[in-house]
């Protein structure tokens, strides 16, 4: 299985991680998660009025948010071999430090934390009810103590 991951940076800002990092905290969740095959994602590093204006134009919400995922749809009649397009992940540089701080996190551990999540959702995982809100955010735990972070769930100040 492998992941090829696109890392775009839209934005200036000191604390976005290098784009290794990024693809192998993508690339483990796409593994840890059970995804097989050739995948491809593109991650897109943002600052907070391109966040803002996708935020509105695809969740009629008209403030910045940390990360968000398009998955992508399935195109049928391509070659075999090929691999296949999971999506877009789109991070908001300043807000992720933001909200690092707010919640006593390192911003390391909040990149890493919102790029898991976002790779999440591009894979189907949601948390709109208890149920799958449990399950998504124990795999998260999970791919994220394989890093040496902690639980982002149990973190003081979590919300």
């Amino acid at each position: 299985m492998s992941a090829e991951v696109d890392v775009q940076l839209a934005c200036n800002d000191d604390d976005v991680p290098q784009p290794d990092t990024i693809a192998a905290w993508v690339s483990n969740s796409v593994e840890a998660a059970g995804r097989s095959g050739s995948l491809e994602v593109s991650v897109r590093i943002v600052g907070v009025d391109e966040i803002r204006a996708l935020n509105r134009d695809f969740r009629s919400k008209d403030e910045p948010t940390n990360v968000l995922s398009f998955p992508a749809g399935s195109v049928a009649g391509l070659p075999d071999g090929l691999p296949v397009a999971l999506g877009d992940v789109v991070v908001c540089a300043p807000v992720v430090r933001r909200e690092a701080g707010e919640q006593g996190k390192t911003v390391r551990a909040h990149w890493a934390h919102v790029l898991v999540h976002g790779t999440l959702h591009l894979l189907g995982y949601d948390h709109v009810d208890e149920r799958e809100a449990v399950e998504m955010e124990a795999l998260e735990t999970r791919i994220l103590a394989a890093w040496g972070i902690p639980d982002p769930y149990g973190a003081p100040g979590h919300n």
